[in-house]
């Protein structure tokens, strides 16, 4: 019985089924790994998990992927600790349980980038900005862009839909990176990178949809198949591509004198 309750509490989670049931609230883990997220009923080894309470005769439970698309998976079975526990990574030993499908929330993602285009500013944390592109392979051109286009480097920014700090990441998002001060500019940076690299990742570095992404969510780039016809998330996509060739050129200026100079000493 408990085995089939667990189950049910998952699902629950995961598709917002109601529960029927005495009242009850149980621990549901939240993992994120890699940049991907996953819902568990015992935190997942080499992850790192955030406890959530859902109870049982919650009518509507809430979406903790936090994608804003529909996702589709498989709920597995493993023993952990000598106990059945349940959850939507495929960890070793796990085995299928059932498929499943959960439709997208309703609502559009979009939040408003805050920063206007003007000329490069490749003054503004250069040391960040070279660090988190060396980490994690993303163009310092192509996060610059974005910075400039999402905050105009303000580490104190707030949108009107809370994303925050330089890169104005979301609230979830900056939890789903490990971010403890979402207006550290380093943090801020690093983690925007770390969410960059994830969205090239997935869609196969076509820039334009990872632009799109980052402005709308990746929920709203799925629902309409590509860029989300919003004015402001094709404004935003423009911006972006225009301040991504300001810094490239921006910041080949200076290597290409640090090259000159190579050249010209004895």
């Amino acid at each position: 019985m408990a085995r089939f309750r667990a189950l049910a509490v998952v699902l629950c989670a995961l598709v917002a089924f109601a529960v029927v049931g005495a009242a009850q609230a149980r621990t549901v883990y939240r993992c994120v790994r890699d940049g991907t997220v996953s819902v568990s009923t015992a935190p997942e080894p080499g992850s790192r998990c955030t406890p959530r309470k859902i109870d049982d005769n919650a009518a509507v439970v809430p979406n903790l992927f936090g994608t804003g698309e529909a996702v589709s998976g498989v709920l597995y079975e493993r023993m952990q600790d000598g106990k059945p526990v349940y959850g939507t990574r495929k960890l070793p030993g796990a085995v299928k349980v059932l498929s499943f499908t959960m439709p997208a929330p309703p609502g559009e993602p979009a939040h408003e980038g805050l920063g206007r285009i003007g000329p490069p500013r490749i003054d503004r944390y250069p040391k960040q900005f070279r660090a988190a592109a060396k980490a994690t392979g993303v163009d310092e051109a192509w996060l610059r862009a974005i910075a400039h286009a999402e905050s105009g480097f303000d580490a104190t920014a707030v949108s009107p839909k809370g994303a925050q700090g330089v890169m104005q990441l979301m609230p979830q998002t900056s939890r789903d990176y490990g971010v403890a001060d979402p207006f550290s500019y380093e943090e801020s940076i690093m983690a925007g990178a770390r969410h960059l690299r994830a969205l090239k990742r997935r869609y196969g570095d076509d820039m334009t949809l990872v632009a799109a992404a980052y402005n709308a969510g990746i929920g709203a780039v799925t629902r309409y198949g590509g860029v989300p016809p919003y004015a402001e998330t094709r404004d935003y996509v423009a911006k972006v591509q225009v301040l991504y060739g300001r810094y490239r050129t921006a910041l080949a200026k200076p290597l290409a004198k640090q090259s000159a100079r190579g050249l010209s000493s004895p």
